[in-house]
C-alpha cells in the first residue's frame, strides 16, 4: 500500500501527516497545490462537516456533477449554504436544459462516489464552474474518499482547475 505526504502552507503550524496515495490527492500533488488533509469520518449534515472540519459553512465545499448532454459533464462549486441556480446556470452556459446524473452515473464519469466527489484526480477532466463567492477564502472540498477533505486556498485551486468563476448559485432555502 503506498502513502503520499501532503503538501502544506508554509505558515501552517501543524505537523505533515502521512495519508493514503488517492487520485485526488495525486492530483493536487501534481498541480503543485499546498493543502492538507483533514480526516474527520462519518457527517450527517453540511454543519456536522463544517464542524469536524474546524470551518465555517460556506468553507465546505459541495461538487456537484451535472450532465448537460450524452457523456457531457461538468463540475459546479458551490459554497455550504448556497445551492445552484438553475436557471443562472444554464444562462451562463448558453444552454436549455441540465441533469444531475443518479449517483451510480456520477461515479462512472469521475470515479468518486457522492461525498467524495472532487475535480481533483477524476476519470475525466470535465470543466469546473465554481460559485464567485469561493473567491478569496480556505476551502474544503472533497478528497476522494468517504471522511476525509482537504483544505486548499480557493483561487489557487479555482486557478489550477480553469474554472469559471460567476454567480451561479442561491441562498440554501430555509425549512
Amino acid at each position: 500500500m503506498s502513502t503520499v505526504a501532503f503538501r502544506r502552507p508554509a505558515d501552517d503550524p501543524r505537523v505533515t501527516v502521512t495519508a493514503m496515495a488517492n487520485p485526488a490527492l495525486t492530483a493536487l500533488d501534481a498541480a503543485g497545490l499546498p493543502y492538507r488533509v483533514i480526516r474527520h469520518g462519518p457527517v450527517a449534515s453540511l454543519a456536522e462537516a463544517a464542524e469536524a472540519r474546524g470551518v465555517e459553512v460556506p468553507d465546505v465545499v459541495k461538487t456537484i456533477v451535472v450532465r448537460r448532454g450524452e457523456g457531457d459533464h461538468l463540475f459546479v462549486l458551490t459554497p455550504g449554504g448556497r445551492v445552484v441556480s438553475w436557471p443562472k446556470l444554464r444562462a451562463l452556459l448558453g444552454v436549455s436544459r441540465l441533469s444531475l446524473p443518479d449517483a451510480e452515473a456520477a461515479k462512472a464519469a469521475t470515479g468518486y462516489a457522492r461525498g467524495t466527489i472532487t475535480p481533483f484526480g477524476s476519470r475525466t477532466a470535465w470543466p469546473v464552474v465554481a460559485d464567485e463567492r469561493l473567491r478569496g477564502r480556505e476551502i474544503t472540498l472533497g478528497a476522494g474518499e468517504p471522511g476525509t477533505a482537504v483544505a486548499l486556498d480557493a483561487d489557487a485551486a479555482l486557478s489550477a482547475l480553469d474554472a469559471t468563476v460567476a454567480d451561479v448559485t442561491d441562498p440554501e432555502p430555509t425549512r
